[in-house]
């Protein structure tokens, strides 16, 4: 019966072939793209069938394996049935082929095409996105800043609006609090850069073409040293993937695998499949590579410095924020927002999701503090107390806070003794016992710059309210003054604050109602960095979940060579260095330094670059430059969507397309990997379908196809695509999650989105640390820390020796008692790079801090001409291009001839950057403001002097490590001297000249 069935099963698929091309003119022209034979059949060759595509039609004979293009040959008559029967079982599937049950033979970009064809087969009749009565039709995507609606007509994009409920849509929750009842909007609240993809899509520094840098050739003079200044001609992909695919064989035979790296930075386009940690990882791992080690950006001072307080390593040391919001609304009394604008940051992806419940704690009466250098727009929109502290200094101020509160005794007494070791020593410390300097107001008045009676009122005011401390960018964590010379510092002193103040109790914990909304955080969906398609189980969440759920076939990467992000360009240029691993896994394994190059491996002679630009996103960016033009570099390759940052310094450009030209699936705010139950900063969970919207433009190609294009050359393609297309790994990752139990695919492909329906009121996630406050086993949905990590019974206690908040942390004392910058006591350590290095604050008297831009994603949406260019608090247009902004006081602009958006040269001894001036009351004298993450980078010269005019602020940064024995950058730690800039003229003239209209 088994054999008839599947000689049936092989007599019927060219009939359905033919079929589905008449019905479906796409899938006609796609079987009209090759002209090919194929057998499927049995290994033994008891049954099987000859398929001929010719012109468009497909023709079925007998013949033999041997005679085909292509041949799909199954070791026994149950795993041909399992492949060929409709709504094949994945598992089985992935299982035969790890097992070599089934054998795929012929040229791979054959094999790939036939397998793509099969499949495509199956979803060309899909109905996507919504007809709509203007004659548009309505899709949905994903972005960095929340879900939107995208409406074509024509093959062309008409509008972007962010998405939008219906009355199918599962309900909102709601919260019953003092009186009042609150209901989110029932809508998307996106971020602005999310609405700025339009203009990305259409810009005209799109690359539509492969490039090939006019003086490189890959047989001859390479000439490294001109990357980023001479230009390039258009090529053929055919050339293009040649030379990319023959200079990574070369590469390996050569020098070995370790000589091929990729950068790989974060927060490019949105999506499962098309992020870095899934197809790139996949990509990468099938050819081999020198992995880059990022350092834990957007954690610093937690990672290095926080989490041997309390533990939490599998979250890098921040707190998770379950429940914050229904408790601060309903216990919470004063909310203080310390080195914290989520206003501007918008809990990383979450949009103004977080904006409509301040405005309730707002309405409610809860009080507001606001502690950070620059008046920001958090501070602007709620009101209440700023209280403007110097750029890393901001330890200071704690320590004297919880100097007032040990003299004055307004601590929890009872939460200290019973959920804390080590307050003796720490007290002891603050009253001036260990060093003979009581840690008073007066203390740090010199510091900081804020007043002793106003560093006392804050103290009073705190020890006797129930406050929430919003910290970084959630609230409940990430970056903010944790990204400097003292940020370890900082991170530390607010969990010691909050153990002092009896952390988990009513009232009393981390958050800036920015994290922790009633959302079901157990319908399972995975995130960006659950690893995708990548099948890479060390460096993604793979293992935790997707892998398990979605079945694929396992990549890993045989290089164990790795060079630190942060010491790359060092690394290419002094030929070695030495880093510190990032590994949530554990407290103690970032205390084992690495380093490059590893013996028996190449140093790094190939750069592969995709996504975001490194030039602005890391620390004293003109070591890229250096880099790039080394001698030892001696091929690059950028895939990248424009003309911008890192491109210019490639030898090939490949043209990749925007997320609105591929498929690709994902959940707003849905990181996943160390950031478990990210989604809990918006209001309502949004899985979406990331429609192709329209054809790629041009000849650019999704990454996906461009990986898929490269290893077909390399014969990896079918490894890389297990057959399938984008739409097909999405409708596996769609097939993963919970989705299928309350949607079907073809409704899903129809509408574009889902809704989860709220958690039910009773089954909410308990309050973050309520267990801990409460000495009861944990009770928070999170699987951290791992079993073996608890130093009593599981459940019980913190991840520390102790199991208990530990003011002098354990860990610390072990393992950095020869490291002076790392004190297991936190005691305060001035910045190596601020007011107190007096000789430096001579010639750079200001302080600069560059946090996330308000307008902008990184690089993402800035740059490009795009619609985000042209806010006027973003850029400014001045003699015909858009600068970046500074912020200065007007003391210090009057002092220096400055007007508001005049010209001005900001610089020091690492490099000179030209903004325009935003005069303003909203920073303090002493400090200027502006944002990292320019994706322009403009390196001319102008009246004899070399300038960069994109807004790469980063070039200005330093890169030293926040302390020694540690992988961590301090951005924030910069000194800088500004003053009119002397030749706006002659650039202003030199763009007349160049027929620039003035703006």
């Amino acid at each position: 019966m088994k054999k008839i069935l599947l000689r049936t099963i092989l007599f019927a698929l060219p009939k359905v072939l033919n079929l589905t091309a008449r019905k479906h003119l796409r899938f006609r022209d796609r079987l009209k793209q090759k002209n090919l034979t194929a057998y499927i059949g049995l290994l033994d060759g008891s049954i099987g069938r000859f398929l001929e595509i010719r012109g468009g039609k497909v023709l079925s004979r007998p013949g033999r394996a041997a005679d085909a293009d292509v041949s799909m040959q199954f070791r026994d008559l149950a795993t041909a049935l399992k492949f060929l029967m409709p709504k094949p079982d994945q598992g089985e599937i992935i299982h035969a082929a790890k097992n070599f049950k089934v054998a795929a033979k012929g040229p791979d970009h054959l094999v790939v095409w036939f397998m793509q064809t099969l499949a495509f087969s199956q979803t060309v009749g899909l109905e996507m996105g919504t007809a709509m009565r203007d004659g548009t039709r309505r899709f949905t995507t994903g972005t960095n800043g929340g879900p939107l609606f995208v409406y074509v007509k024509d093959g062309r994009i008409q509008r972007i609006t962010p998405l939008e409920f219906d009355a199918k849509d599962a309900p909102s929750w709601e919260l019953h609090t003092r009186g009042r009842v609150f209901r989110p909007h029932r809508r998307a609240l996106v971020a602005q850069h999310a609405l700025a993809l339009k203009s990305l899509v259409y810009s005209d520094k799109r690359i539509l073409t492969p490039m090939k840098r006019v003086d490189f050739d890959p047989d001859g003079e390479r000439n490294p040293q001109n990357r980023g200044k001479s230009g390039y001609v258009p090529i053929s992909w055919d050339e293009a993937l040649t030379i990319v695919a023959k200079e990574i064989n070369r590469q390996k035979r050569v020098h070995g695998p370790g000589s091929i790296t990729f950068p790989m930075s974060s927060h490019h386009q949105w999506g499962n499949v098309g992020y870095y940690l899934s197809s790139l990882m996949r990509f990468a791992n099938l050819i081999g590579f020198t992995r880059v080690v990022a350092n834990p950006d957007s954690w610093e001072g937690w990672y290095w410095g926080a989490m041997h307080h309390y533990g939490n390593s599998m979250r890098i040391g921040v707190p998770a924020g379950y429940g914050g919001i229904e408790d601060c609304l309903k216990e919470a009394e004063m909310i203080v927002f310390w080195s914290s604008d989520p206003e501007s940051t918008n809990g990383a992806y979450a949009g103004f999701e977080g904006t409509t419940r301040r405005l309730w704690a707002k309405e409610l009466g809860i009080q507001f503090v606001h502690i950070d250098p620059h008046h920001n727009p958090t501070a602007q929109l709620l009101g209440g107390r700023w209280i403007p502290v110097r750029p890393q200094t901001d330890a200071a101020l704690a320590i004297a806070i919880m100097y007032v509160w040990a003299v004055e005794g307004l601590y929890d007494q009872d939460y200290v003794a019973k959920r804390t070791t080590g307050f003796d020593e720490w007290k002891s410390y603050l009253l001036g016992e260990t060093d003979g300097v009581p840690k008073t107001p007066e203390w740090q008045e010199a510091e900081t710059g804020v007043p002793a009676k106003d560093v006392r009122a804050l103290a009073r005011k705190w020890g006797n309210k129930k406050v929430y401390l919003a910290v970084g960018m959630t609230g409940a964590g990430f970056g903010g003054a944790g990204r400097g010379a003292t940020g370890q510092q900082w991170a530390r002193c607010m969990i010691m604050m909050m153990g002092m103040q009896g952390w988990g109790k009513p009232g009393v914990n981390f958050g800036g109602l920015q994290i922790g909304s009633p959302v079901d955080l157990h319908f399972y969906f995975p995130g960006y960095a659950d690893g995708g398609i990548s099948g890479e189980l060390m460096w993604t969440g793979n293992a935790v979940n997707n892998y398990q759920r979605m079945p694929h076939i396992l990549t890993m990467n045989p290089v164990r060579q790795m060079v630190p992000r942060q010491q790359l360009p060092d690394a290419i240029i002094d030929g070695h260095a030495t880093g510190y691993l990032w590994d949530g896994m554990s407290q103690e394994a970032q205390f084992a330094p690495f380093t490059y190059p590893m013996p028996g491996y190449s140093p790094i002679h190939m750069i592969y670059r995709y996504g975001g630009s490194s030039l602005s996103t890391v620390t004293r960016s003109g070591r890229w430059v250096d880099a790039y033009r080394h001698d030892s570099i001696e091929f690059v390759v950028n895939q990248s969507i424009w003309m911008e940052g890192e491109a210019q310094f490639a030898d090939i450009i490949l043209p990749a397309c925007t997320q609105l030209e591929r498929w690709d699936i994902g959940e707003w705010s849905n990181s996943g990997g160390y950031a478990l139950h990210g989604y809990s900063t918006v209001n309502h969970r949004v899985i979406a379908l990331q429609h192709k919207c329209i054809e790629p433009l041009g000849e650019s190609r999704s990454d996906y196809d461009i990986f898929t294009a490269i290893l077909e050359r390399l014969g990896l393609g079918g490894v890389f695509t297990e057959g399938g297309s984008e739409l097909e790994w999405v409708k596996r990752v769609f097939d993963s999650s919970d989705l299928p139990n309350h949607v079907s695919w073809a409704d899903f492909c129809r509408k574009g989105y889902y809704i989860v329906p709220p958690e039910k009121p009773e089954l909410r996630a308990p309050v973050d640390m309520r267990w801990f406050a409460e000495d009861q086993p944990k009770d928070v949905p999170e699987p951290h820390p791992l079993p073996s990590q608890f130093a009593e019974q599981f459940g019980k206690g913190l991840q520390t020796p102790s199991g208990k908040l530990e003011f002098i942390p354990e860990i610390l004392k072990r393992h950095t008692q020869d490291n002076p910058e790392r004190p297991a006591l936190n005691r305060y350590i001035p910045s190596w790079e601020g007011m107190q290095t007096v000789d430096l604050a001579a010639r750079y008297p200001l302080q600069l801090i560059a946090t996330h831009s308000r307008f902008s994603f990184h690089t993402f949406s800035d740059g490009k001409n795009s619609y985000t260019n042209r806010i006027p608090d973003h850029r400014v247009r001045i003699a015909g291009h858009d600068f970046w902004l500074l912020r200065i006081s007007a003391d210090d602009a009057s002092e220096r001839g400055i007007s508001h958006h005049d010209l001005v040269k900001v610089f020091n001894d690492r490099g000179v950057v030209i903004c325009a001036a935003d005069v303003s009351t909203l920073v303090v004298p002493g400090v200027v403001k502006s944002a990292e993450a320019s994706a322009e980078f403009q390196l001319v010269e102008v009246a004899g002097e070399t300038v960069e005019i994109g807004g790469c602020m980063n070039l200005l940064t330093p890169d030293r490590p926040q302390t020694q024995g540690t992988s961590s950058m301090s951005p924030n730690s910069c000194l800088v001297q500004i003053e009119k800039w002397q030749g706006a003229q002659a650039f202003a003239d030199a763009r007349a000249t160049q027929g620039v209209v003035h703006g």
